[in-house]
């Protein structure tokens, strides 16, 4: 019994080691692709200098800029750029130019290619919060979090936000016929879901249909929960609850964990099917 364990333990402690060394890998290849970084980092840098410049205005009622609130949004889209897009996308492409059938056959863990995966979207979604965060402190007045309860909140909204989006974005790279359509299927799907989630516009000023499509979706909970970080708490009663709804952001991104995490089992192929 007691060699068996540590065999099992020697083989986590071995695909752990692995998954971690490819991670440095993936983001060492990821920096070295100059156009997939600049997009990644710059399109929600770029939208929210376009927002800002567009929509100068208080929230109804308020003292507070639209800016604040869109910029909520902003970092909520940034993460999702940094994990659901980017592996959509990437690991489309992997699957369609031979790499994962090649990583398959190689003596290692199957698990430390997804663990590499994991050590990527976790520095890149880290480094494009941080970066938007900064950015909107310095051009557009976004307050940081002054409470540790606030920062609590900005860390678990994150947490689940990303696992979730990495996930989907797992599940999401069987959808493309072949990795040069990846980024044409899965890119639309970004853009619309940033404008029925409140990103671009207050969610409950969105037609009603409009706000039961997004609100099924995670970007709109991410979005939220990051509002309850930066914005008053006067400002929740523009929430469709009329609060913040902490239990209800923490159990629908749980939710997405959980079909995320059914989808990519279900649909994760090492090539593709025609081969």
């Amino acid at each position: 019994m007691t060699t068996t364990t540590s065999a099992r333990d020697t083989r986590r402690a071995t695909a752990l080691g692995i998954g971690l060394r490819r991670g440095v890998l993936e983001l060492k290849q990821f920096l070295r692709q100059k156009d997939t970084v600049i997009f990644t980092f710059s399109f929600p840098l770029l939208m929210t200098v376009l927002f800002g410049a567009i929509f100068q205005r208080k929230l109804p009622g308020t003292d507070v800029d639209f800016t604040q609130y869109f910029l909520a949004g902003m970092v909520a889209t940034g993460v999702m750029g940094t994990t659901f897009v980017l592996l959509a996308v990437g690991i489309a492409l992997e699957r369609d130019d031979g790499t994962l059938k090649r990583l398959r056959a190689m003596p290692m863990p199957l698990s430390a290619y997804f663990i590499g995966k994991t050590v990527l979207v976790l520095v890149a979604s880290i480094a494009q919060t941080v970066l938007l965060l900064v950015f909107g402190s310095l051009f557009f007045g976004l307050t940081m979090p002054a409470t540790a309860g606030k920062w609590l909140t900005l860390g678990w909204v994150l947490l689940l936000g990303v696992i979730a989006c990495t996930l989907l974005g797992v599940a999401m790279s069987a959808v493309p016929r072949s990795g040069r359509s990846a980024a044409a299927v899965v890119m639309p799907i970004f853009v619309v879901l940033q404008f029925i989630s409140g990103v671009f516009f207050v969610f409950t000023e969105l037609p009603g249909p409009v706000q039961a499509v997004g609100g099924v979706f995670p970007l709109k909970w991410l979005s939220q929960g990051l509002r309850s970080v930066f914005l008053p708490e006067e400002l929740q009663r523009m929430e469709p609850a009329g609060s913040w709804d902490h239990p209800g952001i923490a159990i629908v991104l749980a939710l997405w964990i959980v079909a995320g995490l059914v989808l990519s089992v279900a649909t994760f192929r090492w090539q593709r099917a025609r081969s």
